[in-house]
């Protein structure tokens, strides 16, 4: 087996040290812990840091809220993803509603390691990612991505969505751009 191949774990009490890894002490951004999407702004502002981090570790109870992505032993990343009414304040965006009535995999958080950003694995990942919905049952991958505009770079707490280049290397297409810097991007899967 290539060492440097990657492989796709779920979150679990097995892999939520490697979790924290890939999040570092702040969980992501702003103190986050992929709770973003699953609560309303109220409920993740007042749970920053530790309120956040004790929601996840019930949400991972209640079903697998995301994967950990190792690239051999080393966890290098993190996907936040499910059925799309899993995440209820997408569902209430705007700025992100849905296109079509369509069942999809949302991968809402694509979240790197501080030591591998850069590194050109992001399309690689979403494969991994992608295939591990494909082998829950799901046909369709919806990412929401940013594109960053006139040479800027996205940070941390932006990027968590993914970058919009690493979703069309690694097969999606646009099926929606809300905003000239926020495409809707999807990819069909293979049937299980």
């Amino acid at each position: 087996m290539d060492p440097n191949a990657l492989t796709v774990r779920e979150l679990s009490e097995a892999t939520w040290d490697d979790f924290e890894d890939v999040l570092g002490k702040n969980g992501g951004a702003r103190g986050c812990w992929c709770m973003h999407w699953r609560l309303s702004i109220d409920e993740w502002m007042a749970g920053k840091g530790d309120g956040n981090k004790r929601a996840m570790k019930l949400a991972k109870q209640a079903s697998v809220p995301g994967v950990v992505i190792y690239r051999g032993a080393t966890p290098v990343a993190w996907c936040s993803l499910g059925p799309r009414a899993s995440f209820p304040r997408l569902e209430r965006s705007k700025l992100l509603a849905s296109i079509d009535d369509k069942p999809v995999c949302a991968m809402t958080c694509i979240f790197v390691h501080r030591k591998h950003r850069g590194s050109g694995l992001l399309s690689t990942i979403l494969d991994a990612v992608c295939e591990y919905a494909a082998d829950n049952g799901y046909t369709i991958a919806e990412g929401y991505p940013v594109e960053p505009r006139d040479g800027r770079r996205a940070g941390s707490d932006t990027a968590m969505t993914g970058i919009a280049s690493a979703f069309l290397d690694a097969g999606f297409k646009e099926v929606a751009r809300p905003r000239s810097d926020r495409p809707i991007m999807r990819r069909s899967l293979r049937a299980s």
